[in-house]
């Protein structure tokens, strides 16, 4: 048995190096995504757009690093290769194709890219629903949309949801606004008075009930 433990030990050892020596292979750290603004589940489906800030890094060239604006035109130049096109791919998928170009030069080359700033179109004009919905959701905002409209779009709320003390997260330029949405009296009782517009970055959250 104790063989077989640490057989199975050395085998998970080699894996794991294979995934972190493996060229192009993006892996995010809690830190990073943080600083980026991002989850772990962000990360993986976030699409880049234009005016997004990105950061490239080549490992062991670090006169290849840029961390760069994307343009308008969904490109980014690099140095060594010239223009990539970035725009509406995930960030791996973009490290993936500077690693196929800088093989040309490079032997083995290990790129990471990482999103530092979400200033696109795309990501900015999303509104959020999170917690005790059915399913978590971000979704492109539209002109009329509620915050009944977005928990709809979430497939309602679960049975452990304390509907009435939901709140909506709204960025401005003074800080955060923090506003009370009686959501159990909007499913409920029809009472529209919190079902409130909502603009484009609003997050809602649905807690669950403490008991």
């Amino acid at each position: 048995m104790h063989r077989l433990l640490k057989a199975l030990g050395l085998v998970y050892m080699v894996i794991f190096l294979v995934a972190c020596s493996t060229p192009g292979m993006q892996v995010y750290s809690e830190a990073e995504t943080a600083a980026a603004g991002l989850n772990y589940q962000d990360a993986e489906e976030y699409r880049i757009g234009s005016g997004d800030v990105v950061q490239v890094s080549v490992w062991r060239h670090t006169d290849l690093g840029i961390s760069v604006p994307v343009r308008p035109d969904g490109k980014i130049s690099v140095p060594l290769i010239g223009e990539v096109a970035a725009g509406g791919k995930a960030p791996q998928m973009v490290a993936a194709d500077i690693t196929a170009r800088l093989a040309e030069y490079l032997r083995d080359p290990n790129v990471s890219v990482i999103v530092m700033e979400m200033n696109s179109h795309e990501y900015l004009n999303r509104v959020r629903v999170t917690g005790a919905v059915r399913a978590p959701t971000s979704t492109a905002h539209r002109r009329g949309m509620t915050v009944l409209d977005l928990v709809l779009v979430a497939g309602g709320v679960t049975e452990f949801a304390a509907a009435d003390r939901t709140r909506l997260y709204r960025k401005t330029d003074e800080g955060t606004n923090v506003y009370t949405i009686r959501l159990d009296k909007i499913l409920q009782d029809g009472e529209l008075d919190t079902n409130l517009a909502l603009v484009p970055g609003d997050v809602v959250t649905v807690p669950e009930s403490i008991f």
